[in-house]
C-alpha cells in the first residue's frame, strides 16, 4: 500500500500563476518578465542559501546529491509562493529595490522564529522592507481594479486554495469585521453602502484576505487565536487607513500585528500546520 501526499502550496502556486498572468494579460500592467524572472529567481536562490546552510553541505554546493536533497526538501514552493506574491503587489523602478525586498523576505523566515516558527508572512515582510528602507518601491491598491468579475475569480480560486489549507476561518472573519466597520463608518457619515462596496471590490483587498493572511506557517495555530488576530488585523487597518491616510494600511497592520501570533500561539496551542497532508492509502502498482 502507498501513501499519498497532498502539498497545499500546488494549489497556491498554480492560482498565484493565474493571477499573475491575468495582471498582466487583463490589466496591462507595467510589469516587465524580466522583473519576475529576477524576483523569482532571487527568491529560490535565498531559499536554496539558507537551506544549505542549515544541512551543512556548502562544502558541496556543486553536488548533485546538494540539489536532489533540496528538491525532496520542498522548500522552493514556498520560495516561489512568496516571489509570486511580491510581483503581484510590489512595485519599484529599479531591479536591485526587488532584490532586495525579495533577499529580505526569505531571510525573514529564517531569522526571525520563535519556538521553530516564523511569525513574519515573507511576502508581507519584503514589502514593507522595501517600502521603509528606499524611496523607490511602492504598492498600488487600486492595480487591480474594482470589477465585480474579478472578484469572483479571486473568490471562487481563493475558496478552493483555503479548503485546501483549512484558513476560511481567518479570511471570513478579517472580510467580516473590516467590512462591518467600513458599512458603519460610511452610515455614521451620511454616505450610501455604494461608497463601501466600491472599496469592498477592490483586488488588493481580497489578495490580501485570501492569500496574504492566511499563510498557514506565519499565523495563529489555534482558531481562537486565528478570529482574534484577524479581528485585529481588521480593525488597525481601518484605523491606519481612515486616521492616518495611509494608502498600504492593510500591509502596515499585518507587519505590526505579526508577533502577536506568538503570544496567541502560547494562549491558545494547537498543532502546527503541515503543508503534506495524507489522503487515503491507495494500492501501489
Amino acid at each position: 500500500m502507498l501513501t499519498v501526499h497532498r502539498d497545499a502550496r500546488d494549489y497556491q502556486i498554480i492560482f498565484l500563476c493565474s493571477f499573475l498572468s491575468l495582471g498582466i494579460l487583463a490589466r496591462d500592467w507595467s510589469l516587465s518578465p524580466l522583473a519576475i524572472a529576477v524576483v523569482l529567481a532571487t527568491t529560490l536562490t535565498v531559499q536554496s542559501l539558507f537551506t544549505i546552510n542549515q544541512q551543512g553541505n556548502f562544502s558541496r554546493w556543486f553536488s548533485l546529491d546538494t540539489w536532489q536533497s533540496l528538491w525532496r526538501h520542498q522548500g522552493w514552493k514556498s520560495a516561489l509562493i512568496t516571489g509570486l506574491g511580491l510581483c503581484l503587489l510590489l512595485r519599484a523602478n529599479h531591479l536591485s529595490t526587488l532584490i532586495l525586498a525579495a533577499s529580505l523576505a526569505i531571510a525573514s523566515k529564517f531569522l526571525l522564529q520563535a519556538w521553530g516558527k516564523h511569525w513574519f508572512n515573507p511576502a508581507n515582510f519584503g514589502i514593507i522592507a522595501a517600502l521603509s528602507l528606499t524611496g523607490d518601491a511602492w504598492v498600488s491598491p487600486g492595480q487591480w481594479g474594482t470589477t465585480l468579475w474579478l472578484g469572483a475569480v479571486f473568490l471562487a480560486a481563493g475558496g478552493l486554495v483555503l479548503g485546501k489549507v483549512g484558513r476560511w476561518d481567518t479570511s471570513i472573519m478579517f472580510l467580516t469585521v473590516y467590512a462591518g466597520l467600513d458599512l458603519a463608518r460610511n452610515a455614521w457619515l451620511g454616505w450610501p453602502p455604494e461608497v463601501s462596496f466600491h472599496h469592498l471590490e477592490n483586488g488588493s483587498l481580497l489578495v490580501f484576505a485570501l492569500f496574504m493572511i492566511t499563510d498557514p506557517r506565519s499565523i495563529p495555530n489555534g482558531r481562537p487565536g486565528r478570529l482574534i488576530w484577524a479581528t485585529a488585523i481588521a480593525i488597525f487597518s481601518l484605523i491606519l487607513q481612515y486616521h492616518f491616510y495611509l494608502p498600504t494600511a492593510l500591509f502596515w497592520a499585518l507587519f505590526c500585528l505579526s508577533p502577536l501570533t506568538v503570544l496567541l500561539d502560547r494562549q491558545f496551542p494547537a498543532p502546527r500546520f503541515q503543508w503534506w497532508q495524507k489522503n487515503n492509502p491507495v494500492p501501489s502498482n
